[in-house]
């Protein structure tokens, strides 16, 4: 068995859970013993309950090379999501790898307000042209197209990498999404198309900031989907400048914003001189997350 950590002496699941976890807390990893039990479960493929019922039963040679090699991998800070090659969205499973960024909880907020939002200005059935600029994994255009499966939902991102795995999670999870490739809402523009829902999650950390990150997202995340200029609003500009010319007479725009930038982002919005309303909203932390702006 060619392994870096010594099993030699370990025999039970719960033996495995307490070596791989007293080697990830030596490492520095955020949270040794979840992410012990995480890859456990994940290279027997077992939920939670079975996982605790199973303890004290023996662990098989094979299982701890395939945990073993999990291990290492975490050691070098390598997000569990590329490693299962998976992240929930929405209560969805969908595929990462490196080249998107990981979805995070906090997006299904910004997804949320902007369903709320539509109910609000038009009738349930109505055929929404709707886009997302900046697809990553496809999280936020697949859930729009599944929740609300009478939008016409459109997304635009740079990234051919990412375009690719977006349209294997749209495939998988049986999302109509039509995928466009260009620099934010370039194609839009350029084939003179308008649209009643514009979302994004764009790019949003200051350059110099990018540098500060964890290695974890640094290191191994597409500093594409994570470099938003200077001040980290570049695209926000951009996209603003732009509603004029993309939007329908009656229309919702919805951002997801860094912390602090909110009140920024708002007031762009706002200098669009086509917004009626502008909110925020906060995140479950508390953190202001979404600007979301209204025309009616």
């Amino acid at each position: 068995m060619h392994t870096q950590l010594d099993w030699s002496d370990v025999t039970t699941i719960r033996e495995a859970l307490l070596r791989a976890s007293s080697f990830l807390r030596e490492k520095g990893t955020k949270d040794p013993l979840f992410e012990a039990e995480l890859m456990i479960r994940h290279c027997l493929d077992w939920d939670r309950t079975r996982f605790l019922m199973a303890m004290p039963d023996s662990i098989d040679a094979e299982t701890l090379v395939k945990l073993d090699g999990l291990c290492v991998r975490r050691a070098n800070n390598e997000p569990l999501q590329y490693m299962f090659g998976e992240q929930e969205f929405y209560g969805r499973p969908f595929t990462v790898r490196p080249g998107v960024l990981i979805p995070r909880p906090e997006t299904e907020i910004l997804v949320e307000q902007v369903m709320a939002a539509a109910t609000m200005l038009w009738p349930e059935s109505e055929e929404l042209a709707v886009v997302d600029i900046g697809t990553g994994s496809g999280a936020i255009c697949i859930t729009l197209a599944l929740e609300k499966p009478q939008w016409r939902v459109t997304t635009v991102d740079l990234s051919l990498e990412a375009t690719a795995i977006a349209r294997e999670n749209a495939s998988r999870l049986g999302a109509d999404v039509r995928f466009l490739q260009g620099d934010l809402v370039q194609p839009l523009l350029e084939a003179g198309e308008k649209v009643d829902v514009l979302v994004s999650n764009p790019p949003y950390i200051p350059s110099r900031d990018v540098e500060e990150l964890d290695d974890e997202v640094r290191v191994h995340e597409p500093r594409l989907a994570l470099d938003g200029g200077e001040d980290g609003l570049d695209c926000y500009r951009r996209l603003c400048e732009a509603l004029p010319n993309l939007l329908k007479d009656r229309a919702v725009v919805a951002f997801e914003v860094g912390i602090y930038q909110a009140r920024d982002v708002a007031a762009l919005m706002r200098a669009s001189g086509v917004m009626d309303e502008v909110e925020i909203v906060p995140d479950l932390a508390g953190i202001e997350r979404v600007v979301i702006g209204v025309r009616r």
